[in-house]
């Protein structure tokens, strides 16, 4: 229960003890307030739990920003985190006839990391746990809350007790209940949108050797993709040597696929050589025991009711996988907050007045960022179906990363700046972004036009007239490598 003093710790209650959620709780508990972590589950980490919990298919992959939060807590937990972690040093791409080629995700040797959802839950509720002054409350399912008195009220199997708190904090997913109140205390600007695309969990067996040895049936060290344009499937590595494999594709191709005789002609002509990996009897098992899962995206702003309440994560900002940043976003979210936070002197116990000016300037400072990874999410899901295998696009790659190397301060690859470069925000990334594909777009249409001229002059001989076309096109490279320095 919340004291009336204010000099007192304040009391704060986080919905939802998930991801975001439990590493929002030990900022606040390092901070000094009193936190209370509300979930609607039992305890994911006693076995018998463990078995009942709604699966949740799509490996998470945990990259610099994400390591970054967990780094400025300096308890450590980022190296327990990363210890049973897999480094994925770029993409592996499965062409039809089985041949695999590698696409680097950074000329630096830059990985992100696949973590099993479960363990790092479980992980960052430990080390809440440890805090003395952060109390885990499961099996409580919030009904309602009044932001303006603090009074919460939870459907709980074993209490009738009444809550009451000094802020409260929604990290409760993307169909947020703290959301909803929220909305009812300020004009949020709300849009929810769901794509045509729905997915489905499988699972890649290890192999097994002579000795009884498993191991990885593919590469571990990167993220797989059987990229067909419309739709496509990919693997993460588990640490039990299994890969998760998520196949995306429209409902009507999903609704399609009735029989088993369907499926297997389905994958033969799509993923032949995912096949003999999965196997025939458990590809049929999995597809058709799996759920098949939507994907949405939330885009809402503000953030914040008065001093009095937030929502941080996919309550704020919920967006498709496809550029592996939503754990990664709403880890940063709390880091952000906790930055704002220290700038606005807020400590152990504040006034709601200046709450209100920390809040504020956290909900006008984060929603752009916010905004840019929800729109790149559903942009990297075109470049991972389809631009993947298009010349165009692993040309300008290669031209990007050469320039990257001349320029490495100037010249940022876009999946560099996202995932990589925590430093930069995400806003920030998608503006730098559009600038550098113009500079990209002159230099290679002069490069193109100025050989394609030169040769066709060439052929008639023509020595003055190649030299001047080479002079220009020199000049106008060498003009955008000015503009880059610059």
């Amino acid at each position: 229960m919340s004291t009336d003093t204010l000099d007192s710790p304040r009391h704060v209650a986080v919905i939802g003890a998930g991801l975001v959620g439990s590493l929002a709780s030990i900022y606040f508990a390092k901070r000094g307030w009193k936190v209370y972590l509300f979930d609607k589950r039992s305890d994911p980490r006693v076995a018998e739990n463990a078995d009942k919990q709604e699966s949740r298919s799509i490996n998470l992959a945990l990259s610099a920003r994400g390591i970054l939060s967990l780094e400025c807590l300096k308890i450590g937990i980022e190296k327990e985190i990363l210890s049973y972690a897999i480094p994925m040093k770029g993409r592996m791409i499965h062409s039809l006839d089985g041949a695999q080629t590698s696409q680097a995700y950074s000329i630096n040797g830059e990985c992100i990391n696949s973590v099993e959802r479960s363990r790092l839950n479980n992980s960052l509720l430990n080390a809440a746990e440890k805090m003395p002054n952060v109390e885990i409350c499961f099996n409580h399912s919030l009904q309602k809350c009044d932001m303006d008195s603090g009074n919460l009220e939870f459907v709980e199997r074993h209490s009738d007790k009444q809550w009451h708190v000094d802020f409260i904090v929604g990290a409760d997913g993307a169909y947020s209940t703290v959301r909803k109140q929220l909305m009812r205390k300020v004009r949020m600007n709300y849009n929810q949108e769901y794509i045509e695309h729905e997915y489905c969990e499988l699972t890649i067996p290890p192999t097994v050797d002579a000795d009884g040895e498993l191991s990885f049936a593919m590469d571990p060290n990167h993220l797989h993709i059987w990229p067909k344009h419309s739709f496509m499937m990919i693997a993460l590595p588990n640490p039990d040597k299994t890969f998760t494999a998520t196949l995306f594709m429209p409902s009507e191709k999903f609704a399609s696929i009735k029989t088993e005789e369907d499926l297997l002609s389905f994958f033969k002509e799509n993923f032949p050589d995912s096949i003999p990996l999965i196997g025939e009897e458990l590809l049929k098992k999995d597809y058709f025991a799996n759920p098949k899962g939507s994907l949405m995206c939330v885009k809402c702003a503000p953030y914040h009711y008065k001093g009095k309440g937030l929502i941080i994560g996919d309550a704020a900002h919920s967006m498709v996988p496809f550029y592996g940043q939503g754990m990664n976003c709403g880890f940063e979210d709390v880091r952000v907050l906790n930055n704002i936070l220290n700038e606005h002197s807020i400590g152990s116990h504040f006034t709601e007045e200046a709450m209100e000016k920390a809040l504020s300037h956290y909900s006008n400072y984060r929603h752009p960022d916010c905004v840019a990874i929800i729109d790149l999410a559903m942009y990297n899901y075109i470049e991972m179906r389809s631009s993947v295998v298009n010349y165009g696009y692993l040309l300008r790659k290669k031209v990007e990363s050469f320039l990257h190397g001349l320029f490495p301060l100037k010249v940022i690859p876009l999946y560099t700046m996202v995932s990589f470069s925590p430093h930069i925000r995400y806003s920030e990334a998608i503006q730098r972004w559009r600038y550098q594909g113009k500079m990209l777009t002159i230099a290679s249409s002069a490069l193109i036009c100025g050989t394609a001229a030169a040769l066709a002059l060439g052929l008639l001989r023509n020595r003055d007239h190649i030299s001047q076309i080479l002079r220009y096109t020199q000049g106008l490279v060498a003009s955008m490598a000015r503009k880059i320095q610059a």
